[in-house]
């Protein structure tokens, strides 16, 4: 059995600890290091790396992640499964802060740990990628392209199973406005949902979010400031939305500190970002539907 270890990268320093942990590798496997340098995404990068792999298996691993020691031993233990099971993913260990609770970014990373088919670690018999056509580079962010890919690799008639390999996922640093930037996202799930329509988090196993809850908000807020342009007798329609806005954001920051370190910074980032999130996640989710109407 040949074993070809695909990493797409950014060139992060994080790149070279990882390399350092796998060490040299045994005859049977070789390593691919995939540099995005055009930004078009690890569904790209990771594709350009299994096209050209030799290897029975590909194992996908984020250029952020270092594997245990041992790593390679007991991946060959996972692999050695039923022709049947088409992949099989690798177990994510993220380190917790020491002396506090998590901040909202921290607990975000933390989420991993109980992700599926995640290609932090994720092993592939090169016929389901050969079957599937490998990652939808359609997708140009590490978000979805990787439950996306084992959504289809289930649907042609592989298994997929948990392994016992492990991997530590540390947290890298980020700016406080990094939940911003994440709702970026939603453009993706917008694809989704043209592609598996409105059951796509059920296919996908995809949690529920809190996008209706979002829509609420953004829509309360539109109307309390559109209220405002009626008579003056319709002027208690605008207060009555502004309530339903201020509530529900405060509803949001609220569910966003309680679990968290509550120092004044990271309080002060939630409330303002809790403002921000919601006509943000809209915004991106409606742009995607638009960008994605025709997508096949």
């Amino acid at each position: 059995m040949n074993v070809s270890i695909v990493v797409p990268t950014l060139g992060r320093a994080s790149l070279r600890t990882l390399l350092d942990a796998l060490g040299p590798l045994p005859d049977g496997a070789e390593l691919i290091v995939v540099e995005d340098r055009e930004r078009r995404g690890p569904a790209t990068a990771r594709n350009a790396g299994w096209r050209r792999a030799s290897g029975d298996w590909v194992v996908f691993l984020d250029d952020d992640v270092v594997p245990e020691p041992q790593w390679y031993r007991h991946l060959r233990a996972d692999l050695d499964v039923e022709r049947t099971v088409g992949g099989v993913q690798g177990r994510v260990r993220v380190p917790r802060p020491a002396g506090r609770r998590p901040t909202d970014w921290e607990r975000s990373t933390i989420g991993l740990e109980r992700g599926a088919w995640l290609t932090a670690d994720m092993a592939y018999r090169r016929a389901a990628l050969e079957a599937t056509g490998g990652f939808d580079e359609r997708f140009p962010r590490a978000f979805r392209e990787d439950a996306e890919l084992a959504h289809r690799v289930r649907r042609a008639g592989w298994r997929l199973r948990p392994g016992g390999r492990t991997v530590t996922h540390p947290v890298r640093p980020e700016s406080r406005w990094v939940s911003l930037r994440s709702q970026r996202g939603n453009a993706d799930d917008a694809l989704l949902r043209r592609l598996y329509g409105p059951h796509w988090r059920r296919w996908l196993g995809i949690p529920p979010g809190r996008r209706p809850r979002h829509a609420l908000v953004t829509a309360a807020a539109l109307g309390a400031l559109g209220a405002l342009a009626l008579p003056g007798r319709w002027r208690w329609l605008s207060a009555a939305l502004g309530l339903a806005w201020a509530g529900g954001t405060a509803e949001f920051a609220a569910a966003r500190i309680a679990p968290g370190p509550r120092t004044p910074a990271e309080v002060a980032t939630m409330a303002l970002t809790s403002v921000l999130i919601p006509p943000l996640a809209i915004g991106h989710w409606l742009a995607g539907r638009w960008r994605w109407r025709a997508a096949a």
